[in-house]
């Protein structure tokens, strides 16, 4: 199996010695831990880092202690401390302070599968103690880094259905068996451990109603119709599984031109591969009727990750007015927008800018990304 190098490991190694807390969150199974060992044994000696798993029993009891005397013998000559799954331990910010502040000689790093506890509980007792960053699945920058880009676009249609969770990537042939491991066995986890599900098989049906409407307008009363419950909880849900790492939103983009969608919203899934498999659909790209939603959400994921990787602040939007004139992505960094419509067959690269857009942000350029040019897109 090769290793493939994060694109995040050169910006945490940059930050250690900051005098501040490392916090890495992101899904389950995507490498959290491996990628923090692997830094800890290229720039630390072995007796001097601890692992402290808060999936077991002892260190949790540890860990509610609330006293610096308690943590002392604990931490003994280590330099770097590596807290795994620190949502699993109450008021872990406030933890979290006591050994920043009291062992300042000591580097900490947290990860966590969830923000769900874990961002509720850390923002305010380590402000201005902490980095914080998001490990996703692996990127299509990171792929090409670590081969070459002929081979990755060769295996695009792969990637499309199967998507990039490290073991998948890592186990040609065996993606459908552990694609359906991470959907029953770790993808609603946190969302069912941390808060008060009374109807489970609900969440999983709002998940396969999501990945049926990637793409379009999510609306929470039909959704609510659709499942039986009401639209409060259905936006309730919804985040729950934003916070768990399995879909995020973009909302329309609207400068109050006349006839924007001004208060919508699309849902995406964070890897192919977890979508597909929420529908037990793997058929190839060439029997599929869903190819235009597939490569979407694969554009618009891949862009959120490779942007999340280097660090770069990115706000998204999708922009469509009642007419039904649209434009699939909109990128602002730093102040700059950038306009995307997504089609997947090259012979639709001449698709035109749309008139009301265009006329009322001319200075926002407007692109196709099809399969001759999205290597650009996902990886710049």
């Amino acid at each position: 199996m090769k290793e493939i190098k994060r694109d995040l490991q050169k910006i945490l190694e940059g930050k250690i010695g900051s005098g501040k807390v490392l916090i890495l969150i992101g899904p389950r199974q995507v490498g959290k831990t491996t990628l923090l060992r692997k830094i800890l044994s290229e720039n630390f000696e072995n007796n001097s880092v601890q692992y402290w798993n808060c999936d077991e029993v002892e260190v949790r009891k540890i860990l509610s202690e609330e006293s610096s005397a308690r943590f002392k013998p604990l931490i003994g000559n280590s330099k770097f401390i590596v807290i795994d799954e620190a949502q699993r331990i109450q008021n872990i910010g406030l933890k979290l302070k006591i050994l920043h502040d009291n062992f300042p000689e000591v580097q900490i790093a947290v990860t966590g599968s969830s923000a769900l506890d874990l961002s509720n509980t850390i923002n305010e007792p380590l402000t201005g103690r902490k980095f914080e960053y998001n490990l996703f699945p692996f990127s299509t920058n990171e792929l090409v880094s670590n081969s070459n880009m002929l081979d990755e676009m060769k295996r695009l249609e792969n990637r499309l259905v199967y998507g990039f969770y490290p073991d998948v990537a890592n186990n040609p042939g065996g993606e459908k068996e552990i694609l359906s491991n991470i959907v029953s066995s770790y993808l609603y986890k946190d969302v069912f451990e941390f808060q008060d599900i009374r109807k489970p098989a609900v969440i999983e049906k709002l998940v396969q109603a999501l990945s049926l409407q990637v793409g379009s307008e999510v609306s929470f009363n039909e959704l609510g119709n659709l499942l039986g419950i009401d639209t409060l909880t259905v936006q309730k849900y919804v985040d729950l599984l934003e916070k768990a790492y399995v879909v995020f939103h973009l909302h329309s983009y609207s400068r109050n031109v006349r006839n924007e969608l001004k208060k919508s919203i699309k849902i995406y899934f964070y890897d192919n591969g977890v979508r597909n498999a929420v529908i037990s659909n793997f058929s190839p790209c060439d029997l599929r009727s869903d190819i235009g939603m597939i490569w979407e959400n694969f554009l618009i994921s891949e862009r959120v990750k490779n942007n999340a990787f280097h660090n770069r602040k990115a706000k998204y939007y999708f922009w469509r007015t009642t007419q039904r004139q649209e434009i699939d992505f909109i990128e602002e960094i730093d102040g700059k927008f950038s306009a995307y419509e997504f089609k997947c067959n090259p012979k639709k690269a001449n698709v035109k800018c749309p008139l009301t857009f265009s006329n009322n942000y001319p200075e926002i350029p407007f692109s196709a990304v099809t399969k001759d040019n999205y290597m650009e897109f996902v990886t710049g």
